[in-house]
């Protein structure tokens, strides 16, 4: 279904040094006998119950323990309240604020005023005099935000104010781009400094199954599931969207990718390989929904659509293997739903629980009055054209290329049921249609596989 385009005064206290969670709960400002402490900003925002997922990364990016992560959550979080406290305080005198330590334990706030050390340091905090006000920096960086709306030049593609260094940085591929830029926006070199750097920032965008995407600037469809082919990142798509060589622009109208491969009629199938700014993730929008593999669904069982046209609705399947004639011609092997779509939900993800399904391809009716869908299924498609669905066990990585379908198990293989292969020097049968992923192997998926 193709779519045409629409038209903080500080308090006196003793405390003093480092930010330590242990002496957050605890200092601070005086305060009467027999009056409650505040509670402090790390237990309001219950940074103790961070979620998993989180802690995580924060162990994997940042070389941490689990303790660590927990402590530099609940310290950042108390940090992030005194320096509020503090600017709204020193008011024209304040300088920034930055933490620093693996628990982020030390929190330091900048001043252009002497007279205002006691008080930072009343707050636990350690204090830094500087020449330069926060206030200054901004103003000298908006005046080199309107000189580069000017005079646009990739030369100097990043500035920022750097609190720690008290300066307005200019990272600059020449330094003489650097200063041309500063002169053009009046900014006293006292306040700037600039850094030589190879630097080339592009915009990152994801690809998620149910996003618009334009064709040729024109029609526009909707993804169907991110993949990857070998460390080409892309998307699977109705073939009748585009052919071979057709180019896409993603729903910010942002160039996208190129029709590697399509096929309409006989089959409704195509993938398009994007460039390098967009990125292939296992998530389907409208949903908390991620696509954790490719198992398909029996008749009967639930399936939900997302499109950018309707966005997220839901049926059952109906018949599997069906063949529908279009005026264009007739498609075989799709599968028969009564999800409702409409023009531009063409290409979008259809999906039961976390298992991608297939892409959508056409119907009848919409979606006030309710209609019936078919779905050309994913995994021919994956197995045509050689692509690994984008899914959460793949992870950041890619599995390899899709072997054999027979033989040996492999990840990335798109595997029918019926299907036998050998793992680990024993022979398996392959129970339901499925894309193989790691951490998939026949021992310990009972579901899908059974030993023969």
């Amino acid at each position: 279904m193709l779519q045409r385009p629409l038209t903080a005064a500080c308090a006196a206290a003793a405390a003093a040094g480092a930010l330590l969670v242990a002496g957050l709960s605890g200092s601070a400002s005086a305060r009467p006998s027999g009056v409650p402490a505040a509670p402090t900003a790390a237990g309001t925002l219950r940074t103790d119950a961070a979620p998993p997922a989180l802690l995580r990364a924060l162990e994997r990016d940042l070389g941490l323990t689990r303790q660590q992560a927990e402590r530099r959550l609940a310290n950042e979080a108390e940090a992030g309240a005194t320096s509020g406290r503090l600017r709204a305080a020193l008011g024209a005198h304040y300088a920034g604020s930055w933490v620093r330590g693996a628990e982020s334990d030390t929190l330091t706030v900048a001043t252009t005023d002497p007279a205002d050390v006691p008080a930072i340091r009343a707050r636990g905090a350690a204090a830094r005099v500087v020449d330069h006000s926060l206030t200054a920096l901004d103003a000298a960086k908006a005046r080199l935000d309107r000189a580069a709306a000017r005079r646009a030049t990739t030369d100097t593609p990043v500035w920022y104010v750097d609190v720690p260094s008290n300066a307005l940085v200019v990272r600059a591929v020449r330094t003489d781009a650097a200063r041309s830029l500063l002169a053009a926006a009046h900014v006293d070199a006292s306040l700037a400094r600039m850094v030589k750097s190879a630097e080339h920032p592009r915009p990152l965008y994801d690809l998620r199954g149910g996003d618009a995407y334009y064709i040729d600037n024109s029609t526009r469809c909707s993804i169907g599931f991110p993949v990857t082919r070998g460390s080409q990142q892309g998307f699977a798509t109705a073939g009748h969207c585009g052919r071979a060589g057709s180019t896409t622009t993603g729903s910010n109208r942002v160039a996208q990718g190129t029709f590697q491969a399509s096929v309409f009629p006989g089959n409704d199938m195509a993938w398009v390989a994007a460039n390098a700014n967009w990125t292939a993730t296992p998530y389907v929008n409208g949903s908390s929904a991620q696509v954790t593999g490719s198992t398909q669904a029996t008749v009967g069982s639930s399936v939900c659509r997302s499109g950018s046209t309707t966005g997220w609705h839901c049926g059952t399947v109906q018949q599997l293997n069906s063949s529908v004639t279009y005026q264009e011609g007739t498609v075989t092997g799709v599968t028969r739903t009564s999800v409702c779509a409409e023009p531009g939900d063409s290409g979008g993800s259809f999906i039961s629980g976390s298992q991608a399904q297939g892409v959508t391809s056409g119907g009848t009716g919409n979606c006030t009055s309710g209609g019936t869908t078919y779905f050309q299924p994913v995994n021919p498609i994956l197995q045509s054209y050689g692509l690994t669905l984008k899914t959460t066990a793949t992870g950041p990585g890619d599995p390899g290329d899709p072997g054999d379908p027979g033989g040996t198990w492999a990840a990335g293989t798109v595997y029918q049921a019926g299907a036998t292969v050998t793992y680990g020097g024993a022979a398996y049968r392959c129970l339901q249609t499925h894309q193989a992923q790691q951490g998939w192997e026949p021992p310990n998926t009972p579901a899908l596989w059974q030993r023969q």
